[in-house]
């Protein structure tokens, strides 16, 4: 037999069902396996129909019966036609012209908390930098590690010229602390912005005037029952930060220890100066411009700065020379990109940095909030870099730095003690769910391992993945997995995945400007 539309399309007849359509021809029912698997036997006057049903299911080479397959009623997924429409329509996300640098929002990654002088210079140079590139720039404070966290995310991000980092001053210790193997070498330098000498604050109410009066505090202390650490607290930014070295450094060379006083860690000069104000420090180390609004309140007061001569704006501050302390200490505020940064992007960022420093904004805020200006460009922020990193490498080596060199804990301290919670917590959670009878017999819930593993090794997998990858591709194929694990049928597992990660990109990415990695794909 022939079909008249396909004469080539029909598929031989297997020796199953050539059987079968002999024991038809011979008994008028059907019989063996061919028999539609249990279907109704077929009586002799239906034996034709039979047959051709029988043939029928055979499929078409193409993928459709020997009928023409576009006469065939399709069956298409209304949730995969909606997959293909987000696809059309949000396709197009994250393609870019190389020609045009940039095109998508700017991550400026400051390493210290909001509100205090890094955190201001950075706000202001990413409002102006928006106006001169024409693209969001989003100001993330990466804060923790006494610099290392915010450090370590701007020089390990994708050198495309989408990452901006505000570097400070810490970033030339760090690597002498043993904290981190991160230098300056790491970072492509884009321009220094500032400088700002080191200041001693006590509250308004404090009877501290002079610095020779909060020496004499700490003196008595130390020389008092409480042992060679005194009794007086004093903070301005994290343990080790330049703060607490410019601190440490003036106990030095008063002949005291550099560990004379407490040091509470705090991350920026914007908490410290709280703390001061509620009581939990007797004194704090940072700029002068840091301070100055509780300072011309008149919540705090300022004994010196530890400058050669007086600061530009706040001529009224008498330094520490001044008053017969020969110690002096500044920091410094620059912006880099990450080393490998294609010239030609660093060049266009740092043409927009110089026109946004040069303007009048910008300046005006600057001089109205005490910042000193001091500009390098690229050659000569590089050589201040080097010289930097000589200067404290030199600083922190001194056997009276020794106890500010380190933290107390090291940076694999919280990693560890998250290793070593989470188990103990899922086991608190399985015995509760289960009872405490069923976990002493060993039943646990099916899966629950595999379940558990999961997560692991989704989080994991994402911090692995995420930066080569971007986010619209790590996150459908953690989608995926998550699916596949939770039973979800397979037939939608693609579909959703592809939808969730498309509609969360559009959401958090585009609309709500959230940084997220970007990928080979732009995505």
């Amino acid at each position: 037999m022939r079909h008249r539309g396909h004469p080539r399309s029909i598929s031989p007849v297997s020796k199953t069902e050539s059987s079968a359509i002999r024991n038809l021809g011979r008994s008028g029912r059907m019989t063996g396996p061919a028999s539609l698997g249990g279907e109704t036997p077929c009586r002799p006057r239906s034996s034709v129909r039979c047959c051709w049903r029988l043939i029928r299911r055979r499929r078409h080479p193409l993928g459709g019966s020997p009928t023409s397959r576009f006469s065939q009623r399709s069956n298409y997924s209304p949730l995969g036609v909606f997959s293909v429409f987000l696809l059309l329509l949000f396709g197009g996300v994250g393609c870019r012209s190389e020609s045009t640098f940039p095109d998508q929002p700017i991550t400026l990654v400051c390493p210290w908390s909001a509100g205090g002088g890094t955190d201001r210079v950075s706000r202001q140079m990413a409002a102006e930098l928006e106006a001169e590139l024409g693209v969001p720039v989003n100001v993330v404070n990466a804060t923790g590690g006494g610099g290392v966290t915010g450090h370590t995310r701007g020089a390990r991000a994708r050198a495309d010229g989408y990452t901006l980092t505000t570097i400070t001053v810490e970033l030339s210790m760090l690597h002498w602390r043993g904290l981190t193997n991160l230098t300056h070498r790491d970072f492509a330098p884009v321009q220094l912005l500032n400088r700002d000498a080191a200041a001693l604050f006590v509250r308004g109410d404090s009877s501290y005037q002079t610095p020779d009066d909060l020496q004499a505090a700490v003196e008595a202390t130390v020389g008092s029952a409480a042992g060679s650490r005194g009794k007086l607290k004093a903070s301005g930014t994290a343990y080790g930060g330049i703060w607490h070295i410019a601190t440490a450094g003036w106990l030095d060379h008063r002949g005291l220890a550099a560990d004379a006083v407490t040091w509470v860690s705090i991350n920026g000069a914007g908490p410290s100066i709280q703390e001061l104000l509620a009581g939990g420090v007797d004194f704090i180390c940072c700029s002068l411009p840091e301070a100055d609004a509780v300072v011309a309140g008149g919540q705090v007061r300022c004994l010196g700065v530890m400058a050669e001569e007086r600061v530009k704006g706040f001529e009224q501050v008498p330094t520490f020379q001044e008053q017969g302390h020969a110690w002096s200490l500044a920091g410094w505020r620059g912006l880099a990109l990450p080393h490998g940064t294609p010239p030609e992007r660093v060049e266009v960022i740092r043409a927009a940095v110089e026109r946004v420093t040069a303007g009048a904004a910008f300046q005006q805020f600057m001089a109205s909030s005490g910042f000193d200006m001091s500009l390098e460009g690229p050659e000569r922020f590089a050589e201040t870099l080097e010289r930097q990193d000589q200067l404290f490498g030199g600083i922190l080596s001194q056997e009276a730095f020794s106890a500010v060199s380190g933290e107390h804990f090291g940076p694999w301290m919280f990693p560890i003690a998250i290793g070593i919670v989470m188990p103990v917590v899922l086991g608190l959670v399985i015995r509760e769910s289960l009872g405490q009878a069923k976990v002493a017999r060993g039943e646990f819930p099916r899966g629950w391992t595999l379940r558990a593993a999961a997560m692991l090794v989704g989080i994991i997998f994402y911090h692995l993945v995420s930066e080569p990858l971007g986010y619209v591709l790590t996150a459908a194929l953690l989608l995926i997995g998550t699916q596949l694990v939770l039973g979800v049928p397979r037939r939608l597992v693609v579909p959703l995945a592809i939808v969730l990660a498309l509609v969360t990109y559009q959401l958090f990415g585009v609309m709500l400007r959230v940084p997220l990695p970007r990928g080979f794909l732009e995505w």
